[in-house]
C-alpha cells in the first residue's frame, strides 16, 4: 500500500501554478509599471546599474512586485536572500545580518535582502533591520499590499525609497495571458488551446489589475475544459466566467482602499452625483464593508454639507440607519440606496458647518463671554435682588415673536446661510432680524 501511494511516474514532477512559472527573468519581460521601469526611469537605472538602494515595493496584488525581485536577483552580483515576513523571526534577521556582515569582510560581496509581505513583521522586528540597513550592510527590498506609511515604522522609510506600483492595465494582462498560451517551456505552449477574443478580454478586465489572478483563472480553466476531437481545448467567455468564479473586490478595511473609497463616495454626495454615490456605496458592501459606518457617514454628510438647506436631508439620513438596523442586509441595501440619491440631489450648503467651526475658533482665541444679567436665570428667591432676569424681554409678547435685545457681551455673527434651497428661507428672515438689530445699535449710537 505504501508502494502505491508514493509510487509514479518519476519523470512527472511537481509543477509550480502558472503565475510562478510565468515569473519574467529580465526586465524586458516585465509588462506594465512604465512610470518605473520604462527606460531613463530610477528605479530601471538603478537595477541595470546594480545600484539599488534599500526599496520598499508597494502596491495590489498581482503588479509584479514579487517577480521584480526576482529580476533584480538575476541581475545583481550581490548575494540575493529571499524571506517571508509571515514565516521569518528576528533570530532568523539576526543570522541574515551577521552572514551578510562576513560576506562583505571576506568578499566585499554586497547582500540584497528581499522580505515579501514586510507589513507583517512587527515593530520589534522592523527595529532589527535599522543598524544593518543604515550602515549598509544589506540592501532592503521590502514588498507590501499595504501603504508603508501606514504599516511600517518612520524610521525604516526615512532609510528606504518608495516605489508604488499600479494595478495592470488590460492590455497588459492580455500580454501576459497569451504569452503564457505561447510558452512551451514555462506556460501552457503544450496544450493546443483556442481562446476566444471575448474570453481574453473578459479576464483581462475582471482580473481587476492582478496578473496572478488572471493568470490562476488562465490555468485552471485550461487544464479543467475537456479538449474536442481534435484535441482542441475550446476557452470560451462561459470557461473564463467559471474559471474565475465571483469578482474579487480589492479593498481594505482600514487602510488605502477603506479611506480613499468612503472619500470618493462623499465628495461623489458633495458633487450631487447619485450615480457615483451609489456605485461607491456598492462596491464597499459587496467588499464588506459595515453598512453602519456607511449610513453614519451619511447622517454627518446630511448636516455638514446640506444643513439646513434641506433640514429633511438629516431625518432621510438617520431614517436610513434606523430601517437598516431594523431590516439588515440585504434589503437595508435599499433605504441606502433611497437616502444616497436624496442626500447627493439635495440643495448643498455647509453654512452650518463653517458657523461650527467659526464659533469655535472664537471660543478657542477670544476672551470667553459671560452670560448677560438679562439672560440669567431670575426665578429663584433673592434672584431679583441680585438683579439675575432683569429687563429680559419675552419675544412671544411682540408682533412677530421677535424683539431686538442682546443675547452675547460683544455680538457676534457666525451662522450665514446660503442663497440655497431651504435656507433661502432663512437667510431671508435672518437678514430682517439682523437689520433690526444694526438699526438699534446704530440708533443707540447717535444718541
Amino acid at each position: 500500500m505504501v508502494e502505491e501511494l508514493f509510487s509514479g511516474d518519476p519523470k512527472k514532477k511537481f509543477s509550480p501554478p502558472l503565475p510562478v512559472r510565468m515569473r519574467p527573468r529580465t526586465l524586458e519581460e516585465m509588462v506594465g509599471q512604465e512610470h518605473l521601469l520604462g527606460e531613463g526611469k530610477l528605479l530601471r537605472r538603478a537595477i541595470l546599474a546594480d545600484r539599488l538602494s534599500s526599496a520598499i515595493f508597494y502596491g495590489p496584488p498581482g503588479t509584479g512586485k514579487t517577480a521584480l525581485a526576482y529580476v533584480i536577483a538575476n541581475i545583481t552580483k550581490a548575494h540575493f536572500v529571499r524571506i517571508n515576513a509571515v514565516t521569518s523571526g528576528v533570530q532568523e534577521l539576526r543570522e541574515i545580518v551577521d552572514s551578510a556582515a562576513r560576506r562583505i569582510e571576506v568578499s566585499g560581496k554586497r547582500t540584497i535582502l528581499f522580505i515579501d509581505e514586510i507589513h507583517r513583521f512587527n515593530k520589534a522586528q522592523q527595529d532589527a533591520l535599522l543598524p544593518s540597513v543604515e550602515e549598509g550592510v544589506i540592501t532592503l527590498v521590502g514588498a507590501t499590499t499595504h501603504n508603508p506609511f501606514f504599516a511600517l515604522n518612520a524610521p525604516l522609510l526615512s532609510r528606504s525609497q518608495i516605489f508604488e506600483f499600479k494595478p495592470l492595465e488590460e492590455k497588459h494582462i492580455e500580454i501576459l495571458i497569451i504569452r503564457a498560451l505561447k510558452d512551451k517551456e514555462r506556460g501552457l505552449g503544450s496544450y493546443s488551446v483556442k481562446m476566444d477574443d471575448e474570453a481574453l478580454k473578459f479576464l483581462a478586465r475582471v482580473s481587476e489589475g492582478d496578473a496572478r489572478r488572471a493568470l490562476n483563472a488562465l490555468e485552471i480553466g485550461v487544464l479543467t475544459t475537456p479538449p474536442d476531437e481534435k484535441g482542441v481545448i475550446h476557452f470560451t467567455v462561459e470557461v473564463a466566467q467559471e474559471s474565475i468564479q465571483k469578482k474579487f473586490i480589492l479593498y481594505d478595511r482600514d487602510e488605502d482602499q477603506h479611506y480613499d473609497t468612503i472619500s470618493a463616495f462623499i465628495k461623489s454626495l458633495r458633487g450631487s452625483d447619485p450615480d457615483a454615490a451609489l456605485y461607491w456605496m456598492v462596491k464597499m458592501l459587496e467588499a464588506g464593508e459595515d453598512p453602519r459606518y456607511i449610513a453614519r457617514r451619511m447622517v454627518i454628510f446630511a448636516s455638514e454639507d446640506i444643513g439646513n438647506a434641506d433640514p429633511k436631508a438629516l431625518m432621510v439620513a438617520v431614517s436610513a440607519f434606523e430601517a437598516l438596523e431594523f431590516v439588515g442586509l440585504p434589503e437595508g441595501k435599499i433605504p441606502l440606496a433611497q437616502a444616497v440619491t436624496y442626500l447627493a440631489t439635495a440643495p448643498k450648503s455647509n453654512a452650518v458647518f463653517k458657523a461650527l467651526r467659526e464659533t469655535e475658533e472664537e471660543l478657542k482665541k477670544e476672551k470667553t463671554q459671560k452670560v448677560p444679567q438679562h439672560l440669567k436665570v431670575g426665578s429663584y428667591p433673592g434672584a431679583k435682588k441680585l438683579g439675575r432676569g432683569k429687563g429680559y424681554l419675552y419675544p412671544h409678547n411682540f408682533p412677530g415673536h421677535f424683539v431686538v435685545q442682546d443675547y452675547l457681551e460683544r455680538h457676534k455673527i457666525f451662522y450665514r446661510p446660503e442663497n440655497v434651497g431651504y435656507e433661502k428661507i432663512i437667510k431671508k428672515r435672518l437678514d430682517d432680524w439682523r437689520e433690526k438689530r444694526k438699526n438699534k445699535e446704530d440708533s443707540k449710537g447717535e444718541t
